[in-house]
């Protein structure tokens, strides 16, 4: 698969206003050669998985500050396989406690990335588990 053919959405569910980290992430997948949708603030797990589905993605990023990842990443997974598209890969960036990423993991996130993760291991972690999809 070639880079180019890789569609990346990185919405912000939640109430939270802070989307620095979210812009940042999707500038290192723009300049890696990936097609990026942005969905812009206050998204609701709906709209995340509509969003999704409409553009065909392979990747949703989430970003997440608000302490409500136990909650909303479970809805935007939920919402996904409702629409069929449980095959889209699931990361999860902010700010993440360690006591909660296995229980992200087990509702279907692939990766969970806090702050300051490199760049591109959050890029080379997307292109290698697409790969190992077989996308």
């Amino acid at each position: 698969m070639s880079h180019a053919k890789v569609r990346v959405l990185v919405a912000k569910p939640g109430l939270d206003s802070h989307d620095r980290g979210a812009k940042v992430v999707a500038r290192a997948y723009r300049d890696a050669g990936l097609e990026v949708v942005y969905t812009g603030l206050h998204q609701t797990p709906e709209e995340i998985a509509e969003a999704a589905v409409q553009e065909d993605v392979d990747v949703a990023a989430l970003s997440i500050l608000s302490g409500a990842h136990l909650t909303l990443v479970p809805e935007v997974v939920n919402r996904l396989r409702a629409k069929g598209a449980d095959d889209v890969l699931i990361l999860v960036g902010g700010i993440i406690p360690d006591e909660d990423v296995p229980a992200l993991k087990e509702a279907g996130a692939a990766g969970v990335f806090g702050p300051g993760a490199n760049l591109d291991e959050i890029v080379e972690f997307t292109l290698a588990n697409l790969r190992r999809r077989g996308a």
